[in-house]
């Protein structure tokens, strides 16, 4: 604290005895030690609580810190959240949607499923009589209509008019589709 060599305090305990006395001397040392550890206290006392002002600044902007984070965090959640949900929603209408227009299709096709022929999709055409083909008519063996003990099925005979063929990939096979 401050800088007071040994005989610098010889030569003022010397004087201190000489102008109060060899009576008065040691209660005025005591008294003097009293308020000097006082002082040291204080000063103590002082040091800390400016060192807990400083920790309480310190966790208050922590504290502050950590509460705009967190409410980034809640405010980014919701509306990831909230675009999730609609997302989820747009889905589920679109779907609806589609189911929709597949039942209004297979309304649609059912009438013609059942009053048409029998139509294979992408399978191109059929053979539809029980007439060999060239293919069959050019083999030297023997055909397997001509041994087989049962008739080939009659089929109506195809129309001059290709037919369309039919969305979402349902074949013509005379049954009708049971909607939902």
């Amino acid at each position: 604290m401050f800088d007071i060599s040994f005989t610098e305090l010889m030569i003022i305990g010397a004087v201190a005895l000489v102008v109060i006395g060899p009576e008065r001397l040691p209660r005025v040392a005591r008294t003097a030690g009293h308020i000097l550890g006082r002082f040291q206290r204080y000063v103590a006392q002082v040091k800390s609580d400016i060192s807990r002002e400083m920790e309480l600044a310190e966790l208050k902007k922590l504290q502050t810190s950590v509460q705009d984070a967190a409410r980034d965090l809640e405010q980014t959640v919701k509306s990831e959240m909230n675009s999730a949900e609609q997302e989820l929603r747009s889905a589920e209408s679109e779907l609806r949607k589609a189911e929709e227009e597949i039942r209004r299709s297979a309304e649609i096709a059912s009438p013609a499923v059942h009053t048409g022929p029998d139509i294979h999709m992408g399978m191109g055409p059929q053979l539809t009589s029980a007439e060999p083909s060239a293919t069959d008519q050019a083999s030297p063996g023997p055909s397997v209509a001509a041994h087989s003990s049962e008739p080939l099925p009659s089929t109506p005979p195809e129309p001059d008019e290709p037919r369309p063929q039919l969305e979402l990939g349902l074949e013509a096979t005379g049954t009708t589709p049971k909607p939902g």
